[in-house]
């Protein structure tokens, strides 16, 4: 909504700062941080005396045992300073600033229930109930950049790597390919956040190569350098990661180890949501898949351990998600969390290159 003040630049130069991008993106994260570390403080003290406590599988009581009873639902801490921050320094008409803040509130929401009913039952939403949960946002999002594309000529369409200007009709497959990168990323980012600090630390990351991407997207001049497909309006979604990103810093404060809480469903939806659909919207879904390299090890990490289980009565892994794996091998939690954010950044770096190598 600041925004809206560039047009009193005339009687005050500042305000002729906020028709940049990258003004408002600084100031969104800045915000958003400060939000999470004065809103985190209160809602974890009261999250304690509630007693509303992640409860610890009886497989990671040798490592995790002493977690049991950690708050959280911390998702909440950071969907509020995510949509304050949005409000304040996006412009809030921007049509994927809407879809954004729709998909982060609907999924933070199906999130939050799922915590609940876990603290309360331990068994959470029922699978199809919660899958069905997150096909909705999809569909309806996924129906509405069909009819208005986001730009003319590209509805179902998807950006190639490595080839300049050329694209991938999806057609009927275009839904459903939807659903699977945004669903895809929700139970990747579920899956990983089985360590202190590493599922937002790698969150973090993913977002910050994707604040690059889609201001890239939406500076016409850099995107014809670039040879991407430029979308206008783009630029917003800089913005809106840029509060998230923000609010992930805020919550790594709380989330580091030892946690002081768990972001639960309530924050896996919403950053899987909100990941998949920013490249959904400037058609950048093959580079997302590069740039989020670790949550898609940690996929197939569970898919490789089942599979092998299921077929040949032996597991690859000592225990999935790998991060557990190395756990096991002996190595600190510290040290795994750490090194998993390395390969991140470097995965962050490999996709942003592929923009170039064309």
């Amino acid at each position: 909504m600041l925004y809206y003040l560039y047009n009193l630049k005339e009687h005050f130069v500042l305000f002729n700062l906020l028709r940049y991008i990258t003004f408002r993106s600084a100031y969104a994260a800045l915000t958003s941080l400060l939000i999470t570390f004065l809103f985190g403080k209160w809602f974890i003290a009261y999250m304690r005396r509630k007693n509303f406590g992640e409860r610890i599988s009886k497989y990671l009581n040798d490592t995790h045992g002493e977690k049991e009873g950690t708050p959280s639902m911390g998702g909440v801490i950071m969907l509020v300073s995510l949509v304050i921050s949005t409000l304040l320094w996006a412009i809030p008409s921007n049509r994927f600033i809407k879809y954004l803040l729709f998909m982060a509130v609907y999924m933070g929401l199906l999130g939050m229930i799922d915590d609940l009913i876990k603290m309360r039952r331990g068994d959470g939403i029922r699978p199809i109930t919660k899958l069905t949960g997150q096909i909705v946002p999809c569909l309806i999002i996924g129906i509405l950049l069909v009819i208005h594309p986001v730009r003319e000529g590209f509805s179902t369409m998807t950006s190639l790597l490595f080839l300049k200007n050329t694209f991938l009709n999806l057609g009927y497959l275009y839904l459903p390919f939807i659903m699977l990168v945004v669903i895809g990323t929700t139970n990747a980012v579920n899956l990983t956040d089985g360590l202190d600090g590493l599922a937002i630390g790698l969150s973090g990351i993913i977002a910050g190569a994707f604040i690059v991407i889609s201001y890239f997207a939406g500076h016409s001049k850099i995107a014809n350098y670039l040879n991407i497909l430029y979308i206008d309006g783009a630029g917003e979604i800089a913005v809106f990661l840029s509060a998230f990103l923000g609010s992930a810093i805020g919550f790594l404060w709380f989330n580091t180890h030892p946690a002081e809480i768990f972001m639960g469903d309530t924050g896996s939806l919403m950053i899987g949501g909100i990941l998949g659909l920013a490249s959904v919207l400037i058609k950048q879904e093959l580079v997302f898949f590069i740039v989020s390299g670790m949550f898609v090890i940690e996929t197939l990490s569970v898919i490789i351990q089942v599979g092998s289980f299921k077929m040949r009565r032996k597991r690859v892994f000592l225990m999935a998600p790998i991060h557990h794996h190395f756990q096991k091998l002996g190595w600190p939690e510290t040290k795994v969390v750490v090194r998993f954010w390395i390969m991140g950044i470097m995965f962050a770096l490999l996709g942003i290159s592929t923009l170039k190598i064309r």
